[in-house]
């Protein structure tokens, strides 16, 4: 296909992928009240049992679950948000078969045997990442709100909060698909199993960092949840590269350690070729006669004398 070509496709595979994610949108929109419901139950939660220990486990008549929007936009915009995620992920096997389409047929048989493994393995990974976000979302709520004043009474905004739980869950996905990278760094030799494993003292610093920095909250549970699932993950991650590396040299060619450089060990006991025995009913053939050695080429003579004044 020509450059032109790969561009009108291109452009063919996006546009189905928008009317995906329109109608998508669409279906988030019908369900976006039960999915802010889902959202808003850990704090709600938390605002009932405080509530109830404040009277005797009892709920006041009438009480609810409240929050507030400052800006006159913030309900449409909020609805928007909402919508927007849940048609992203409910139409994600369709925008994502719409990408593998387009890149599928420039790999080889092997690179998509490979595609096929992460594709499988990205979005549960993902999916954990974000429910388990969800669940640290109320533990880092109930150790965030005991250091409000008892005189204090708390009114979370209705945007701020959902930005917070959606970071959250897009935090933990994002980082949960990291093993990914570093299988697909020992597939391609840039990482070998036993370099990995001898890296996991400053993996395992670097994940409380970056739990530390990405993580939203300023409660430790976060931090440490996601720290000690992204090792969980990396030796998930270097098991499978000692595997694979085990599996390599298994099926590794006697010449494959030898440096591109580096002269291979030959064998120079050299054995004499015996001539040819004659065969039965056919005459022998003879030797060739040699070739006769080509004639002498003429010097070419020169300008003025090949041509006169007219030519």
């Amino acid at each position: 296909m020509t450059l032109l070509e790969h561009l009108r496709e291109l452009r063919t595979r996006l546009f189905r992928a928008s009317i995906a994610i329109v109608l998508g949108l669409i279906v988030g929109y019908l369900l976006h009240t039960y999915i802010l419901h889902i959202l808003q139950d850990p704090y709600c939660l938390l605002s009932e049992k405080q509530v109830r220990q404040a009277n005797n486990g009892d709920l006041p008549a009438g009480w609810q679950c409240q929050f507030v929007a400052l800006k006159v936009t913030d309900p449409l915009l909020l609805t928007l948000k909402i919508s927007l995620y849940a048609g992203l992920i409910l139409s994600s096997p369709f925008w994502m078969y719409q990408l593998w389409a387009f890149v599928a047929p420039g790999l080889h048989r092997s690179e998509r045997k490979w595609a096929y493994v992460f594709a499988g393995l990205a979005a549960p990974l993902f999916a954990a990442g974000a429910v388990l976000a969800f669940i640290v979302v109320s533990k880092g709520l109930e150790f965030l709100i005991n250091f409000m004043p008892p005189s204090t009474s708390l009114l979370l905004e209705a945007m701020a909060y959902v930005d917070f739980v959606t970071g959250m869950m897009l935090v933990f996905g994002v980082a949960f698909e990291f093993p990914l990278g570093i299988m697909l760094a020992n597939i391609a030799g840039i990482a070998t199993g036993k370099r990995l494993l001898g890296w996991w003292r400053i993996a395992v610093f670097v994940f409380f960092v970056f739990a530390a920095v990405a993580t939203p909250t300023a409660d430790p549970f976060g931090m440490t949840f996601l720290a000690l699932c992204m090792s969980v993950l990396y030796f998930g991650a270097v098991i499978f590269a000692l595997v694979n590396d085990k599996r390599r040299n298994r099926n590794r060619p006697s010449y494959a350690g030898i440096g591109d450089d580096e002269v291979s060990s030959l064998d120079y006991d050299v054995e004499p070729v015996e001539g040819a025995s004659p065969i039965e009913g056919y005459d022998p053939v003879d030797a060739p006669t040699p070739v006769a050695s080509p004639t002498p080429v003429e010097r070419p003579r020169p300008l003025d004398s090949r041509f006169d004044d007219i030519t």
